[in-house]
C-alpha cells in the first residue's frame, strides 16, 4: 500500500542513466590521458621552458628568494664527533680542548707523560692491558651481599633519679682548671677528618672516588708535556656528563651481577652490544654482534644494560645535538 502522491525512490539505474555515466567516465578518462601525453611529450621535448607565465601565475618574490636561498645552503654535514668514551680525572682536565681527539668525556684533557722521552702522536702508558683506554688503576671496592637489617632494641629508660649537684662555695676557682680532655662538640674542628694526602696517587683518590674501576692500559709513545699522570687527547661534548652517569650505571650493575655469580676472571673473551638509547631513557634493539666470552657472560652484559633502564632523559642541549635516538656500542673485556 502506498500513499497518493509520495514518489517511490529505487536503486536501480535507468538505462539512459547508465549510459550517461558510461559517456561521462570515457570523456575524463580521455581528458586525462590527453593531458598526461601533452605534459609529457612537452617534457620530452624542453616545450614548457620557453612558455612564459604570466606575472600573475608566478610565486611571491619572498617566497622565491626563501626557495633560492634553502636550495643555495650545503647539506649539513655530520658532526666530527669522537666515537670512544674515557673517564678524564679532574687532576688530568684542562681548560685547553685538544684539535684532534679521537676520545670524548665531559672534561678536557690534553695528552701528557710523567716522563717525556719521545715525541709522537700518543702519550706512553705503562699498564697492563691493551683493549680499554684508561691511564689509571682504579681499584674495585670489596664486593658486601646485602644482610638483613638487625632488629632495632628498644631504648632502656634510666630509673634512676638525677641527684642535685652539690653547690660549690663563693670564690672557689678550682672548677675553672681546664680539663685534660675537652668535650668535643658538634660542628667543631674536632670532628674527624680525612688524613691529608702525602702522595699524588693518595690526592687522586680523594679527588676521584668514582672513577669506574679498571686496569691501566699499555701503549708506546711519548709527547713532550709534562704531567705527573698521564692522560690522553680528550674533548669535552654536550653529552659527555650523561654518558659519563650511563657508563657507571652499567658498569655498577655488571660488577654486581658478577659479584653475585662468585665471577673470579675464570673465563676470557669480549662481548659487544649495540642498542638504541632514546631521548626518554629508553634502550631499544638490542643486538649482541660479538661473544666470545660464553652464553652466561654474554647474558650478565645484557642485564647490565637493561637492568638500569629506563635511563634520565636527555639534556636539552644533548636532544638539539643528537636528535631524539643514539646507536651506542658498549663492550665488555673478560680478562
Amino acid at each position: 500500500m502506498s500513499i497518493a502522491g509520495t514518489p517511490r525512490w529505487s536503486l536501480r539505474l535507468e538505462r539512459a542513466e547508465t549510459s550517461r555515466l558510461a559517456w561521462a567516465f570515457a570523456l575524463s578518462l580521455a581528458f586525462h590521458l590527453l593531458v598526461l601525453g601533452t605534459y609529457e611529450t612537452g617534457k620530452k621535448y624542453n616545450v614548457w621552458q620557453f612558455i612564459h607565465l604570466p606575472a600573475w601565475l608566478h610565486a611571491p618574490r619572498i617566497l622565491q628568494e626563501a626557495f633560492k636561498k634553502k636550495e643555495s645552503q650545503p647539506p649539513l654535514q655530520p658532526q666530527d664527533t669522537p666515537l670512544m668514551f674515557v673517564n678524564v680525572n679532574p687532576a688530568q682536565a684542562t681548560a685547553e680542548a685538544p684539535k684532534d681527539a679521537k676520545f670524548y668525556s665531559d672534561k678536557n684533557s690534553l695528552a701528557a707523560n710523567p716522563e717525556p722521552d719521545k715525541i709522537t702522536d700518543v702519550p706512553k702508558i705503562t699498564g697492563t692491558q691493551k683493549e680499554v683506554p684508561k691511564t689509571e688503576d682504579v681499584p674495585r671496592e670489596k664486593f658486601t651481599p646485602l644482610q638483613p637489617a638487625a632488629p632495632v632494641q628498644p631504648a632502656q629508660v634510666a630509673q634512676e633519679e638525677l641527684k642535685p649537684k652539690p653547690l660549690q662555695p663563693p670564690g672557689d676557682l678550682v672548677m675553672a682548671k681546664p680539663s685534660p680532655t675537652p668535650r668535643a662538640t658538634e660542628g667543631t674542628a674536632n670532628e674527624a677528618k680525612p688524613p691529608r694526602p702525602r702522595t699524588l696517587k693518595q690526592a687522586l683518590a680523594q679527588l676521584q672516588p668514582s672513577q669506574v674501576p679498571g686496569v691501566k692500559m699499555q701503549q708506546d709513545g711519548g709527547v713532550s708535556r709534562h704531567h705527573e699522570m698521564a692522560s690522553l687527547d680528550t674533548k669535552a661534548t654536550p653529552f659527555g656528563a650523561y654518558d659519563a652517569a650511563l657508563v657507571e650505571a652499567i658498569s655498577q650493575r655488571w660488577f654486581t651481577l658478577l659479584d653475585e655469580r662468585d665471577y673470579a676472571s675464570d673465563s676470557r673473551g669480549k662481548v659487544v652490544l649495540q642498542f638504541r638509547l632514546h631521548y626518554d631513557g629508553r634502550i631499544t634493539d638490542m643486538n649482541m654482534t660479538e661473544n666470545s666470552a660464553g652464553e652466561v657472560l654474554g647474558f650478565i652484559c645484557q642485564k647490565a644494560v637493561l637492568d638500569p633502564a629506563p635511563f634520565e632523559k636527555w639534556p636539552s642541549d644533548m636532544r638539539r645535538t643528537l636528535g631524539d635516538i643514539r646507536s651506542i656500542q658498549f663492550t665488555f673485556y673478560y680478562y
